[in-house]
């Protein structure tokens, strides 16, 4: 008898060993002094990991051009973030390739060493923010939780997590972290031409939105900080193409006889963008060797 229920005492400690696998476990803290940067990932068993991002991109704040605006915005909020003074949650929106996730990039690495942290959040996983931030809430750092290219489908469960977070339910109570967000839609959320006809009028000329669209306003109106990005000119996209051939090297003689190179490449993608400028830059300088000088 005793046999048998000592049996069945092991099989009962195997089957919670394996239902302690498969079960959610409370969010641990990584390595801080691993990175400055880690990434919030979930794996298929639901467990949520912080992992250390091993090579941070190098990019400094000096190398981002013709986004001087922007940066002072996005520079000066981030100081006063490190510094213990009131900042906000920060919105980056407007034309793709033009430095909005490199300039907190930048950001990170010019504050790294008076205590700024970087967590990158995919927005389906920002459900699990409270976690994450209960994680880092005593810790002597600042973290900015950063969403990169974010953007909802009607109905998607992060819309209204985000939202909540927002509002301050978790993230404003924590002097330690800040949400920084990139997005190509100024409003998080696709917008449709029949919604212009839920716009009312009053009689003395007021315009005001349907619920359906104060509904998509308001996640974005949400985030106290909102900087634009704008589509490069001519001249811009040139000015950054330089800058980055400099960076590789490059003498500006050199640099000048590239621009023609530098349209084509720019006219065969479509976009005069920094990111563009950036691949025709690591191109022409990689072909330099074979072409001489």
């Amino acid at each position: 008898m005793n046999e048998k229920f000592e049996h069945l005492i092991e099989r009962v400690g195997l089957l919670m060993d394996r239902l302690e696998r498969v079960l959610p476990q409370p969010l641990s803290a990584p390595d801080w002094s691993a990175s400055i940067a880690f990434r919030y990932r979930k794996r298929s068993s639901g467990h949520g990991t912080l992992e250390p991002v091993r090579h941070v991109g190098a990019i400094a704040l000096a190398d981002l051009q013709e986004i001087d605006g922007q940066k002072e915005k996005i520079q000066r909020n981030t100081l006063q973030f490190v510094q213990g003074l009131p900042a906000n949650n920060v919105l980056l929106t407007g034309a793709r390739g033009t430095g909005k996730s490199s300039l907190i990039k930048a950001c990170l690495n010019a504050y790294a060493a008076q205590g700024l942290r970087l967590i990158e959040v995919d927005k389906a996983d920002l459900v699990d923010l409270p976690d994450i931030v209960e994680v880092v809430a005593d810790l002597p750092h600042k973290f900015i939780v950063f969403c990169d290219d974010l953007s909802f489908e009607d109905g998607e469960p992060g819309y209204k997590a985000l939202k909540s977070i927002l509002d301050g339910s978790v993230a404003a109570a924590t002097a330690n972290v800040l949400i920084y967000a990139t997005s190509n839609r100024r409003h998080l959320l696709p917008e449709y031409m029949k919604e212009n006809l839920s716009y009312t009028h009053t009689a003395d000329g007021e315009v005001h939105p349907g619920e359906g669209v104060e509904e998509k306003i308001s996640l974005s109106e949400r985030f106290g900080l909102w900087v634009s990005f704008y589509p490069f000119s001519q001249d811009e996209y040139l000015a950054i193409v330089d800058q980055w051939l400099g960076s590789f090297g490059i003498a500006p003689p050199a640099c000048t006889a590239a621009h023609a190179d530098a349209l084509v490449w720019a006219l065969e993608r479509g976009s005069r963008s920094g990111r563009v400028a950036y691949q025709f830059a690591r191109d022409f300088a990689g072909r330099r060797p074979a072409d001489g000088p």
